[in-house]
């Protein structure tokens, strides 16, 4: 695999808590360095859409998700919202990717016009100005004029805009295998190698 990357995964308030979690546990469990941000609205999400309960301090989720995913020691670095002094708030310390999974149209707005009125939005500004990759798993529908208008925006600065809508040529059987359809899209524009489903034009398993 090389060089281990280093992931920004930032998770906010839209519903589909259940993507940026299987993302996170499968970028640890292959040996990948994570910097996490949550909103407070993404903790509502969570405790609402899932079975976690996350306590309130960074450091807390941090061990709870270290634990849980069986992280080596430093692999995960759990911000809180105003760690002004963290790496990713600087272009010296830039992540080789940042993913906001999901992305409410909230932050994509900040992220557009380029707010930075917290770590969040910080992240996603610095991960732009240093020309890194930034995939948006946007979660909303339907979209308004104005949304669309973000996104368009942000697309043309090369950003890679990506809606939660699993596929369903792979014929799921499960929520997780829709879960894992998002995922796997992108691990692919991260450029991870996984094995998450079938590609298409491929056998089914049987």
């Amino acid at each position: 695999m090389g060089r281990l990357k280093t992931i920004t995964l930032i998770m906010t308030g839209a519903s589909g808590a259940q993507y940026g979690l299987r993302l996170l546990e499968f970028l640890l469990q292959h040996g990948y360095h994570v910097y996490l941000l949550l909103s407070r609205p993404a903790q509502v999400v969570v405790n609402m859409e899932t079975e976690h309960r996350l306590p309130g301090r960074a450091s807390e989720i941090q061990q709870y998700f270290s634990e849980l995913y069986g992280a080596q020691p430093g692999q995960l670095q759990v911000f809180e919202r105003e760690q002004w002094a963290a790496p990713i708030a600087s272009g010296s310390g830039v992540a080789d990717a940042t993913v906001v999974c999901p992305c409410t149209t909230g932050t994509l707005s900040a992220i557009a016009c380029g707010s930075s009125r917290n770590l969040i939005e910080r992240a996603a500004d610095v991960c732009l100005k240093e020309r890194k990759k930034l995939i948006l798993v946007v979660r909303e529908t339907p979209f308004s004029e104005i949304h669309l208008e973000n996104m368009l925006k942000l697309a043309r600065m090369g950003v890679i805009i990506m809606p939660a809508n699993p596929g369903f040529y792979q014929r799921p059987a499960s929520v997780q295998e829709l879960v894992d359809f998002m995922v796997a899209r992108v691990l692919d524009h991260l450029d991870i190698p996984h094995a998450l489903l079938p590609r298409w034009g491929e056998p089914q398993a049987e």
